[in-house]
């Protein structure tokens, strides 16, 4: 049995449970690559997603502490700030589930 504190569990449990969608997960694999990018950048990038429901899923992430925003004129461009979901996504790929 693992000895991990209570308060480490509820923050990992929370984090999974945000990013449990794929759109999230795909967003995630995107800011890894790019520095920041606007919602009509990733909504562009993953192709057929209405932008209304991609600024839901960004907002929600955002709110966890998973994405961070900055405005930049007219645009706001969204990056990775909990960068150690990357990792937690990364032991997900390995696992061997079909």
């Amino acid at each position: 049995m693992r000895n991990i504190p209570l308060d480490k569990l509820e923050f990992m449990a929370i984090i999974l449970k945000t990013i449990s969608h794929p759109i999230r997960i795909q967003i995630i694999e995107l800011l890894e690559h790019h520095e920041k990018m606007s919602v009509n950048e990733i909504c562009e990038k993953l192709g057929s997603i209405e932008q209304s429901l991609l600024s839901h899923h960004l907002i929600k992430m955002k709110d966890k502490g998973i994405l961070k925003s900055k405005k930049e004129g007219q645009f706001v461009y969204y990056s990775l700030y909990l960068k150690e979901v990357s990792n937690m996504l990364d032991c997900m790929e390995r696992c061997p589930i079909k």
